[in-house]
């Protein structure tokens, strides 16, 4: 009689292992899903951490029980280690060499202080040099008008240009501000209200470098909205209600990634067609490390954080919304050697993306 328990709840547990196993590949591979026409199975990725906890669980639970079944979970985590390793990367601290390539990107908030400060411009400022930034690219570059000449202190070259569109009261702008000459610019195009991307050729020695900032499409999630959320997950909400909420929070997040996409494949595409250039692709996603934006646009590039940071990288510092949206990447020009998210800087609702690289031979005829 217990022989036979004993079977059953082995089998009951080896079908929910195998059922977690499946579900972990479907979250982390969710970001080949275009979202247009898929947006509850694009939102996946975001499971990813939870799920690859429940498969980690069953790991002592096979030890304990039955050890045969040990490569359930085993095989799970071989199968998922690509997009494991891009949501939890884990590099030991390298040592930067002398002539790195300093390249900041940072969501500034409009330099309004997240919320806590009168006056943001001068401490991003102050971050930017103290950390001798060669190229600061910035989304949300809007605010005070004595900032550009203040820029001009460190930085001979700057420009912002306004993302959003004309008539529009929420006025979006994205910077950079450099160390090396902008020689030309050009807004890729796509269609959005108030976001968008622009191409910046800058001259670095003898090389024409493309930097291209970004800030794709928010989740539009209201005040009200975060508000739900943040109650939800901390358990003060009924049950029911809790489920109409996520319902109608996966909705309104998957259809903010189907406006993504399109955005994605026009960059994506604008990097294909300017391969002969060295490249670097920076800025605000709006989308996690597993979803189609950030894969589309890591296409053919390396992801500094995914090659040379270090754990989660949460980048969005508003409670509840953990999750690493800003992202940085680059051509074979470029070896990333140190990349991280500086979460003790709370200047904006984004903490600063900051990674160091250095030239490669590769790339060229």
């Amino acid at each position: 009689m217990i022989k036979a328990i004993r079977t059953i709840l082995i089998n009951m547990l080896t079908a929910a292992n195998v059922l977690t196993v499946g579900l972990l590949l479907l979250s982390g591979y969710s970001d080949r899903i275009n979202p247009v026409g898929h947006e509850w199975l694009a939102c996946a990725g975001m499971g990813l951490p939870i799920i690859a906890v429940v498969n980690l669980l069953f790991l002592p639970l096979w030890v304990f029980i039955c050890w045969r079944r040990l490569w359930i979970p085993l095989a799970g985590f071989a199968l998922a280690y690509v997009p494991i390793r891009i949501y939890l990367p884990i590099h030991p601290a390298q040592t930067e060499p002398d002539n790195a390539l300093t390249v900041l990107s940072w969501n500034v908030c409009g330099y309004g202080g997240n919320f806590k400060y009168e006056q943001a411009f001068d401490s991003v400022f102050a971050y930017a040099t103290r950390n001798k930034a060669d190229i600061l690219c910035t989304q949300e570059d809007m605010g005070p008008k004595v900032k550009a000449k203040r820029y001009q202190e460190f930085f001979p070259y700057n420009d912002t240009t306004r993302v959003s569109k004309p008539g529009i009261s929420n006025v979006n702008c994205v910077g950079i501000h450099t160390r090396f000459p902008i020689l030309r610019k050009e807004v890729i195009d796509y269609e959005s209200r108030l976001n968008g991307s622009v191409a910046y050729f800058l001259l670095i020695g003898k090389d024409t470098v493309i930097v291209v900032n970004n800030h794709l499409e928010s989740t539009h999630l209201s005040t009200d909205d975060r508000k739900r959320y943040k109650e939800m997950i901390n358990g003060g909400m009924p049950k029911d209600t809790a489920k109409a909420e996520t319902i109608s929070l996966i909705g309104i997040l998957g259809q903010s990634m189907a406006k993504r996409a399109p955005h994605a494949d026009a960059i994506h595409q604008y990097i294909e067609s300017h391969k002969q250039y060295p490249i670097i692709v920076c800025g605000d996603f709006n989308d996690t490390p597993i979803s189609y934006a950030r894969h589309t646009i890591a296409k053919g590039l390396a992801d500094c954080f995914v090659e040379a940071g270090m754990g989660a990288g949460i980048s969005f510092n508003q409670k509840g919304f953990n999750f690493r949206i800003d992202h940085m990447m680059v051509s074979d020009h470029f070896e990333p050697v140190t990349c991280k998210i500086d979460s003790k800087t709370d200047f904006s609702d984004h903490y600063p993306l900051l990674c160091r690289m250095k030239k490669t031979n590769k790339g060229k005829p």
